[in-house]
């Protein structure tokens, strides 16, 4: 049975590569958000937006962090990170920028968001949780390299913050 994860990741520019993560198939993830729905829940305030981001976490064992070229320390991405962990969540970060979006377009490299999470204590996350960066680099051999792998990283990612 596939595990339920959240997935985490900057919408807009990323959208097109969470869903082929997505269609792996391994693991159930949250409903992604419409352009539409992400409107109405931005205009709902930082309340809102907490609201649905709870929501959606519901029933998830892991958090999926989809980091692209922008997907570091933005206020969003951080805070699902933040939450999730304080909820007892695995967490775990996957490089995605060399599957292509859209229009056939691979992306350069983000920076680890992970790191910009911190403890109380100043620890960063990413001294504890892994992210991966799939070693092709081809649109086609990042996603096979992700298929072969994502499910034990998840449970990797399980088994770090229940040790932690």
């Amino acid at each position: 049975m596939a595990r339920r994860c959240f997935y985490s990741f900057h919408y807009k520019p990323d959208v097109w590569r969470d869903s082929q993560i997505r269609n792996i198939g391994a693991v159930e993830g949250n409903r992604p958000a419409t352009d539409n729905d992400w409107e109405t829940v931005t205009s709902g305030g930082a309340n809102k937006i907490k609201e649905w981001i709870a929501d959606q976490m519901n029933g998830r064992t892991c958090t999926v962090v989809l980091i692209g070229a922008g997907t570091a320390n933005r206020r969003w991405i951080n805070y699902e990170i933040a939450e999730s962990w304080i909820k007892g969540k695995g967490v775990v970060g996957i490089h995605i920028h060399n599957l292509e979006n859209s229009q056939g377009q691979q992306s350069s490299k983000g920076n680890n968001p992970l790191y910009y999470v911190k403890f109380k204590s100043g620890k960063r996350l990413s001294t504890v949780a892994n992210t991966y960066d799939p070693p092709r680099t081809t649109g086609r051999g990042v996603y096979s390299y992700i298929s072969d792998h994502i499910e034990d990283w998840i449970e990797e990612a399980i088994k770090i913050r229940a040790a932690n």
